[in-house]
């Protein structure tokens, strides 16, 4: 039998239901009472009311699963305005052992080496007119190394805002990143409660199963990226405004006020902004329209119109600031993990290989939402190597998503919550999974955060099915409490760049990136070490990371770069000119690297030439120094010595003046300068020249 809904306006009555709007028809069970009158309706009345809701927006006729055998939850449970707030308070308990961490890992693109940022107020054009990486790289081009480019100016807004007023301290940023993961939590618990609103008609279990589906989310461990991590404020920010969007589009279609519709269209054109990722809503609004109100397809997409709009605002906006470049696919590893060496060159993967290789990710993810250990920041290459259809995980996995797909398109049919969850997850996962496009690395906890929400509201639909409330809430509870002492323990990992690295350098002993960073961070502690002692073994430990990162990917600038430095301090300056050629010629136009290479050089010059006595190899190595920074006064001064040991004055004498016009203030350019003109016959020059030199610096007679 089927029963009407009416909701009367002012002090009408039940006898002038006529007077009712019609809100919503649903089965009942027999004997049910709700805050509304329910009256039969005739077969032949059916039909026509049913095409007066859709009209209207109203809910239609829907088809919920068979009551739960469950006895009703208490009062306690129902109180939203009491859950919200714990929730809320329980979320930043949960991560307030962040709030004293640093900038960590990628807050310099978006923060400490951001320039549009740290301009404050006047950096905010540049961040609304340029690619988001822009603003890091500083040049021209870099910014679409990663495929795609990026367009997130929203939050680099609100740094730029809170860098005007508190600069480079850490604290007020992670507050913020804190209280937006709490506000989210919440937000996700009200949107819950209006989703499953029909659902509840039927089962007084749904505010629990809404409660439920907050607390695993808030407590899931694999956030911890997300919320510790400051950049993680986009994920959260897209998150926020697409569950916002859902609560505005269903306050619109229960109550038909155009104004829910047009703040729908608005908050997920911010969502956009912020990160991409929010697309996937597109079609999330429009199935939860069709699961939990009833509707017709045509309908939902007509409901949720205001929402394609605003997407498709930010979609020409996106175009028009990147000049409607989507990028290519990049050839280097540390930008698109589907590449393999194939003799002496690299190439892409075959189909088969990436999506094995994809399959493999996938099931990835899903282990880590059921089992979140062990974690790590990088799952850059090789993390997961190569697969093919061969690998019993990847088949494991198949058939694992195999099985979602069939649950979700069966419950399709039958509007079951638990297929509207599966479908979250897997509409939501789509577009960080390199099939959809390719987003530059195999996977990162960071993009499990929006599908993490369809995952947790499964868990909890299917704990509402228990016998009893208390058991449901029980192992909610247990599950909650794992959680968030993984998160409590997870959290202390992120305080710094050089604790990160060296913990997940552990886990993620393949990647090729965090082998390069623990090196890199050694070099540059080993750079500022007096300790003659810990400075040679922190350079070895340095040496041993980039080596490792070279065997993964042999090509690696940085890692090369990092293993040239340790052979120069170690005195390897074969070896480090040997590196930094490399890495020139994999980035001809690198200033950096150049200079690096010539410093090596004149080195390595200076080296035979003083040490070795092969004046020859000393001048092959000092010129190509000087052809590579000829503003380089040390090298013109070698140049000079080695010119005049061999007895060509008139070539000494033209480098020593080169020194000295480079750099009129050192003392000791000009007394080499003097000593050259002495012994070339100009005794008085000589005399002069050296006198002005120990004028300038009455120590350098001593030092001579």
């Amino acid at each position: 039998m089927a029963y009407i809904f009416l909701h009367c306006k002012g002090r009408a009555r039940l006898r002038s239901w006529w007077r009712c709007r019609v809100l919503c028809i649903l089965p009942m069970a027999a004997g049910a009472q709700g805050p509304f009158a329910c009256f039969t309706l005739a077969p032949k009345m059916k039909k026509t009311v049913r095409k007066s809701t859709l009209r209207s927006g109203a809910v239609s006729i829907t088809k919920p699963a068979p009551a739960s055998p469950q006895a009703p939850v208490p009062d306690f449970l129902r109180n939203t305005t009491l859950h919200s707030a714990l929730l809320f308070v329980f979320a930043v308990l949960l991560y307030a052992n962040t709030l004293t961490h640093g900038f960590v890992q990628d807050d310099a693109i978006v923060i400490t080496d951001n320039m549009f940022t740290q301009q404050g107020i006047r950096g905010i054009p540049g961040i609304l007119s340029k690619d988001t990486f822009f603003g890091f790289f500083k040049v021209e081009g870099k910014e679409t190394l990663v495929s795609g480019g990026r367009y997130r100016p929203l939050t680099l807004v609100v740094f730029a805002l809170m860098y005007e007023v508190f600069g480079s301290n850490p604290l007020p940023y992670h507050l913020l990143t804190v209280l937006l993961f709490a506000a989210t939590c919440v937000l996700l618990y009200r949107a819950l409660l209006v989703l499953l609103r029909g659902w509840q008609a039927a089962h007084a279990q749904a505010a629990l199963a809404a409660w439920m589906s907050a607390l695993l989310f808030a407590s899931h461990p694999i956030h911890t990226e997300v919320v510790a991590n400051i950049k993680g404020c986009d994920e959260i920010v897209a998150l926020l405004g697409s569950l916002g969007t859902l609560w505005l589009v269903f306050r619109y279609a229960d109550t038909g006020r155009v104004l829910w519709a047009m703040l729908a269209g608005a908050v997920f054109f911010l969502a956009c902004l912020s990160k991409e990722n929010a697309v996937t809503f597109t079609v999330v609004i429009p199935l939860a329209l069709w699961y939990f109100r009833g509707y017709k397809i045509g309908t939902a997409w007509r409901v949720a119109l205001s929402v394609w709009i605003g997407f498709a605002v930010f979609f020409v906006l996106r175009g028009a600031i990147l000049n409607w470049k989507f990028g290519g696919t990049p050839l280097d590893l540390m930008n698109n993990p589907f590449l393999k060496i194939e003799g002496d060159r690299w190439v892409v993967f075959s189909p088969a290989e990436k999506m094995a290789t994809i399959l493999f990710t996938l099931g990835k993810y899903v282990q880590l939402l059921v089992w979140p250990h062990p974690l790590t920041h990088d799952y850059y290459p090789r993390f997961i190597g190569i697969k093919t259809f061969s690998d019993g995980a990847v088949l494991a996995s198949g058939l694992l998503y195999a099985g979602m797909l069939w649950l979700a398109v069966r419950g399709l049919k039958r509007r079951e919550p638990v297929s509207f969850g599966i479908w979250f997850y897997l509409l939501t996962i789509s577009i960080v999974s390199n099939i959809v496009f390719p987003i530059g690395t195999n996977m990162g906890e960071r993009f499990a955060f929006m599908p993490s929400v369809g995952f947790c509201l499964v868990v909890a639909l299917l704990l509402a099915r228990l016998p009893s409330w208390k058991t449901s809430v029980g192992v909610a509870l247990g599950i909650a409490a794992l959680f968030s002492v993984k998160t409590i323990l997870r959290n202390p990992v992120w305080v710094s760049n050089e604790r990160l690295f060296f913990t997940d350098a552990n886990t993620s002993v393949n990647s090729a990136k965090i082998n390069n960073a623990c090196g890199g961070l050694l070099f540059e502690k080993a750079q500022v070490e007096k300790d003659s002692v810990r400075r040679q073994e922190l350079l070895r430990q340095s040496l041993e990371y980039a080596e490792r990162a070279l065997r993964i990917y042999p090509n690696y600038k940085d890692a090369l770069i990092t293993r040239a430095g340790c052979r120069f301090y170690q005195q390897d300056f074969e070896g480090a000119v040997s590196d930094y050629r490399l890495a020139a010629e994999m980035a001809p136009d690198d200033k950096n690297v150049r200079t690096n290479l010539a410093v090596a050089l004149r080195e390595t010059g200076k080296y035979y030439g003083e040490k070795r006595g092969d004046l020859a190899r000393a001048l092959q190595y000092l010129r190509e120094s000087q052809q590579l920074n000829s503003n380089d006064p040390e090298t013109a001064r070698l140049l000079g010595v080695a010119y005049g040991i061999q007895g060509q004055t008139q070539e000494a004498l033209r480098w020593f003046q080169k020194a000295v016009d480079m750099a009129p203030n050192n003392a000791s350019y000009l007394f080499d300068l003097g000593t050259a003109y002495y012994l070339a016959g100009d005794r008085g020059r000589g005399e002069a020249l050296r006198k002005r030199a120990v004028e300038m610096d009455p120590e350098l007679a001593k030092k001579r």
